[in-house]
């Protein structure tokens, strides 16, 4: 198949998650939850002498882990989504952890358009979805090419209203109903649009853009690389650019899952050992090494977007930060 998804790779990918588990059991209980300064430019966005605060635990599971961090401004609150359970959960500082949603579909990526609805990523259904004010539920794509997608995972929204997503798969090898290749989308505005930008990866998970929209983050999980884009200005891609911007390949548990960049341009993903922000350069910073298997996704909140926090495979982790990240939703520019 054109991007290398095959069912070895998928069987790779299935023995993978059980030594990976493994490993993230036996380095949960010997690593000590800290911050490592790897630069002194860490400074200007984090202490390294700062707790890192569990807020939640016992979530995820065989199905899925905890996944989908996203700050609901209005509300002052959380959502978070556990894929084990197919439901969405609510964090309120100061209160704890709620129900919000149960029948999620197994929802992984969340994220909200420039009209405050939420859009997400459904593992169940294979599709992108956007819940409207009445309740009523969009399908923004499930398909490409007349074949189903693979497993969407993550979701981010453009300030013009362009979404796009990454699909890459999951453990078992598709059907001839699938599409035959991982890949990530865009879909216009009025979602009239779907088309396939990039399709080079095994694995693309966590997508971002810069803080000006000129480059396209994605992370490629099996590879343990982050790749950097340009962006042209129909929205798509220049396939020519693509260059691996972070290789967080490591001894360690843990790959580049969810990612997220603050104003600054500075890039906070999971990679070897923990969570990793690194400069606009892609110059390792510093690392929160909080201990678990994996970092599996991330959101900025509070009421300046200055807290980080993270999802792990079962738990819901924060950190105070000095550097503001993105507001979600992204303001529209001039």
């Amino acid at each position: 198949m054109r991007s290398g998804l095959t069912r070895r790779h998928m069987l790779a990918a299935a023995a993978g998650s059980i030594a990976y588990g493994a490993a993230g059991r036996a380095f949960a209980q010997t690593g000590m939850p800290r911050i490592e300064k790897l630069a002194p430019e860490l400074d200007r966005i984090l202490s390294s002498a700062q707790s890192i605060r569990k807020l939640a635990s016992g979530f995820g599971g065989d199905i899925g882990p905890t996944e989908g961090p996203l700050w609901w401004a209005e509300g002052k609150y959380l959502l978070f989504n556990d894929i084990q359970t197919a439901r969405r959960m609510k964090y309120t500082p100061g209160q704890g952890v709620s129900v919000a949603m149960e029948k999620t579909n197994e929802a992984n990526g969340l994220t909200r358009d420039s009209q405050g609805r939420i859009v997400c990523a459904e593992h169940l259904t294979r599709r992108v979805t956007r819940y409207e004010a009445d309740g009523s539920v969009t399908v923004i794509a499930n398909s490409f090419g007349g074949k189903r997608l693979l497993r969407p995972n993550d979701v981010i929204v453009k300030s013009d209203g362009a979404i796009y997503f990454t699909d890459p798969g999951g453990p078992l090898a598709p059907d001839q109903w699938d599409v035959t290749m991982t890949g990530v989308y865009r879909v216009s505005a009025d979602l009239g649009t779907l088309t396939l930008i990039i399709d080079e990866m095994i694995a693309p998970n966590g997508i971002a853009f810069s803080p000006d929209e000129s480059i396209l983050y994605v992370n490629d999980t099996r590879r343990r690389h982050v790749r950097a884009y340009e962006v042209q200005p129909n929205g798509t891609v220049a396939k020519q650019t693509s260059r691996v911007f972070a290789d967080l390949n490591g001894p360690e548990p843990g790959v580049p899952d969810g990612m997220k960049v603050d104003q600054a341009g500075n890039v906070f993903t999971g990679g070897t050992g923990g969570l990793f922000i690194l400069d606009k350069t892609g110059k390792r910073l510093g690392r929160i090494v909080h201990g678990e298997a994996a970092t599996t996704n991330i959101a900025f909140g509070g009421d300046d977007w200055k807290t980080l926090y993270f999802t792990t495979r079962g738990s819901l982790y924060a950190v105070d930060l000095q550097t503001p990240g993105i507001a979600v939703p992204v303001k529209k520019k001039s």
